[in-house]
């Protein structure tokens, strides 16, 4: 039997985006499960080591289990969880995948914006 294969999204807890983001995983890259993270504002956390730190812990049973070969790291239209305007969010989530890709975990990493219309848009 062949494996399943995975990739990893780092989100904000908002389940209006969920949908988008795994159907597009799903869609573009051919993956069978998408293993989420999640906290609200999660484009704001990486300002926090702490938080980092756990993000990185949980994306590495992601990689070292699953086998993920794909992360992305998204932020949202009107997101409660960090009410910020989308330029600021967008800074967020390229400051994000600089952080996730200095991890070095050999996967890609690739951010995201899902807008208004609840599409995801790849930065």
């Amino acid at each position: 039997m062949e494996k399943s294969k995975f990739c990893t999204s780092i989100a904000c807890m908002d389940g209006r985006i969920q949908i988008p983001i795994t159907s597009w995983l799903k869609k573009n890259y051919g993956v069978d499960y998408v293993d989420t993270i999640t906290e609200p504002g999660m484009d704001k956390l990486f300002h926090n080591p702490s938080k980092v730190e756990e993000i990185k812990s949980k994306a590495l049973i992601s990689v070292n289990a699953h086998g993920s070969k794909i992360i992305l790291v998204s932020g949202h239209h009107d997101c409660a969880g960090n009410p910020i305007t989308k330029k600021e969010h967008l800074i967020q989530i390229k400051e994000a995948v600089s952080i996730i890709d200095s991890w070095n975990l050999s996967v890609r990493v690739i951010g995201g914006w899902i807008n208004e219309k609840w599409e995801l848009e790849i930065l």
